[in-house]
């Protein structure tokens, strides 16, 4: 019987948790939906600091899918004059993993000015990106460049940290593995929503760098 008295509570309190995680992703979401925009949308506002592309996966030498495709959004959005700078913010925090680069060798061969370029070696997730953006490069408004299951997470962050973001989906295509990626992103968004409260420091922080100056400053080759 007491087994039995236990079992019950155990299910009980596994859907009380299970609504729970579910309604502070809606929250999430919903929250910040409309912070979601067409590049054209964009062409009225003034005095945004940057373009944040957050980082992905690489594949040797080469962006993953996800990456070049944020990538390509965010130049595009930079050729429209929405920002004159780009913030590459991604994982180089192993000799041999090296996302930033790449992702600055990228935009250049596309166009984009050197100097044009700030990298943030230590973005090793959506809320450090974030975090030093405004801590490191003093960013108070800017454009966030990724997957559009993902901006609602980095859109929500940014505005807890009292950053001003806009959100542009990079999703021209279809991307392997994205069912799993969605429900990885519920638990993540949970994960997320606590730590905006928390507002822990990132694993590094270090000297203030100004967006008024050369990107050029950030490079490390």
């Amino acid at each position: 019987m007491k087994f039995k008295k236990l079992l019950i509570i155990g299910i009980v309190l596994v859907i009380i948790l299970f609504f729970i995680l579910i309604g502070i992703n809606f929250l999430v979401v919903c929250s910040t939906s409309s912070r979601i925009v067409k590049s054209e949308e964009l062409k009225e506002e003034e005095n945004i600091d940057a373009i944040l592309i957050l980082g992905a996966g690489i594949w040797g030498n080469k962006p993953s899918h996800m990456l070049e495709d944020r990538l390509l959004e965010g130049i595009n959005l930079y050729n429209k004059n929405i920002s004159n700078n780009i913030i590459m913010s991604g994982d180089h925090g192993k000799v041999d993993y090296d996302e930033v680069n790449l992702m600055k060798k990228f935009a250049i061969e596309k166009g984009v000015l050197s100097e044009d370029v700030f990298m943030d070696h230590a973005g090793f997730s959506t809320y450090e990106s974030l975090y030093r953006a405004k801590e490191i490069f003093g960013a108070k408004k800017i454009v966030i460049v990724t997957q559009k299951y993902h901006l609602y997470r980095a859109l929500y962050v940014a505005r807890s940290l009292g950053i001003e973001a806009y959100g542009v989906a990079s999703n021209p295509r279809g991307y392997a593995g994205q069912i799993v990626r969605d429900l990885r992103e519920v638990l993540a968004r949970d994960k997320d929503f606590f730590t905006s409260i928390i507002k822990p420091k990132p694993t590094y922080l270090g000297e203030k760098i100004s967006l008024d100056g050369s990107g050029d400053i950030t490079n490390d080759k």
